[in-house]
């Protein structure tokens, strides 16, 4: 769904017709408005259960993830942040490396910040934080991710980190 505030600046991307609103091609999609109207209710309505257990969860990967990874840097407030992020960073290890190692172990996470993950560039928003930008690890939670989801990323992590500072004489 795109909504084009009046006044705005807006150019057509498809092919005009001949009706008096060149803004939209075609006749409306009624159905489609429905469905997309049906859909945003139904987020907006479990948002709030979503959105403490993911913070539940994220709060849980911070607390182990401390107790667990040596030399280990959690970026951000443990409260006053967004309930499904978490950014850390592990020293003596190449961000990259971990995503590849978990990746191999069936958990999808990525290395450096959002805004910076399409280059090689360190992140300027973890610069400016003045966190680690090294060696940075990202993980997002969907809201179909669960406990058990969880456990296992905390169950693999340590091992890998392990192994990957193994490799480069550092464990």
């Amino acid at each position: 769904v795109l909504l084009v505030r009046k006044g705005a600046r807006w150019r057509q991307p498809f092919p005009g017709d001949d009706r008096v609103d060149e803004r939209v091609a075609g006749f409306e999609n009624v159905p489609g408005a429905l469905a997309a109207a049906a859909a945003l209710q139904a987020v907006v309505a479990e948002s709030t259960g979503t959105t403490a257990r993911q913070h539940a969860l994220i709060a849980r990967v911070r607390e182990q993830i401390a107790a667990t990874v040596p030399d280990v840097e959690i970026v951000g407030d443990p409260e006053a942040r967004l309930p499904h992020l978490v950014t850390f960073s592990c020293l003596y290890v190449d961000g990259e490396a971990l995503v590849t190692e978990l990746d191999r172990h069936g958990l999808g996470v990525a290395s450096g910040s959002a805004c910076a993950a399409s280059t090689l560039t360190p992140s300027h928003v973890l610069s400016a934080m003045g966190a680690l930008t090294h060696g940075n690890v990202r993980l997002s939670l969907t809201r179909e991710t669960t406990t058990a989801d969880v456990e296992r990323f905390l169950a693999v992590l340590p091992g890998v980190v392990t192994e990957l500072r193994a490799r480069v004489g550092m464990a």
